[in-house]
């Protein structure tokens, strides 16, 4: 494949993103016949079947999923640059791929928000699966994570904050249970991960100190197992900035430095000093110092 094929490889991105060959053809300006026949030459050329075709339009195949995330990031490149050209490069508009943690939803939304009434010709995704998103193929323009350094090549790494983590229960539970203690760990009642091996440090914690029997629920995030400790199943962990904002809550232990995780801004170095990221990067080292997380 060579740049001789970015119409064939634009059309593609187009009828994936769109779904249909009439949408591609409107956002492209050229006849449905043309898409049809961009799409056959670049399958022709590939190999490879790009799209199940049915009665409601296009739908990528895995090998069409791969073309859209490597033609995604290009066409970004390409907006970009032309912004620059033309005197625009400093816009902060178009769509704005954020993966983060699950369990800082509560932080970025509000952060998000308050980013989009400055930019609001801006269009943002935030993707909070568990998954490890490839900056390369442009799955993200940022990415938020968490635990050691992360080591991928190509992506500048900053540090953002460190995730301080507390064991809490409800009052209704200490009420019933008591206080917790190296003595009386068999009385309690304790919420883990349904992620084997553990991840988190601090799940990590849990399963070499605390007997599996005396687990009595595991849920995959964060957001539900802090509703279980705020219903009473048990005791669990919480982010210490959550948990300063529920006053139902008590700590059951002293934090551990070795519950806290550091928290990295990752970017590709492709999409690094692009106008949207940079934007977004310096909002975001501003926004950490309001939140309460250390």
């Amino acid at each position: 494949m060579s740049f001789d094929h970015w119409d064939e490889i634009r059309t593609a991105y187009q009828v994936a993103r769109l779904g249909t060959v009439s949408g591609a053809a409107e956002v492209l300006g050229v006849h449905h016949a043309t898409v049809i026949r961009h799409i056959d030459a670049l399958e022709g050329r590939l190999g490879a079947k790009l799209f199940q075709r049915h009665a409601r339009g296009y739908t990528a195949t895995e090998a069409g999923d791969d073309l859209l995330k490597v033609a995604s990031a290009a066409d970004d490149q390409f907006t970009q640059l032309a912004g620059r050209i033309k005197g625009r490069g400093d816009e902060v508009t178009g769509e704005l791929t954020v993966t983060s943690l699950e369990s800082l939803t509560a932080l970025f939304v509000p952060a998000i928000a308050t980013f989009q009434k400055t930019h609001p010709d801006l269009r943002v995704r935030l993707e909070t699966d568990d998954r490890l998103f490839r900056l390369e193929y442009g799955e993200a323009h940022v990415a938020i994570r968490a635990g050691q350094l992360p080591e991928q090549p190509d992506n500048v790494v900053q540090p953002f904050f460190t995730q301080r983590i507390r064991l809490c229960a409800s009052k209704s539970y200490v009420a019933e249970f008591g206080a917790l203690d190296d003595t009386n760990v068999q009385n309690h009642r304790f919420i883990g991960s349904t992620l084997e091996p553990p991840r988190a440090p601090f799940f990590r914690w849990l399963k070499a100190t605390i007997p599996d029997q005396a687990i009595f629920f595991r849920a995959t995030e964060m957001s539900a197992m802090k509703e279980a400790v705020i219903a009473g199943v048990g005791i669990g962990f919480i982010a210490g900035w959550d948990k300063d904002r529920t006053d139902d809550l008590v700590e059951m232990l002293p934090s551990m430095e070795e519950w806290s995780a550091k928290v990295w801004l990752v970017t590709h170095m492709d999409l690094h000093r692009t106008a949207k990221v940079q934007t977004f990067l310096s909002f975001l080292k501003e926004q950490v110092k309001t939140w309460p997380v250390e």
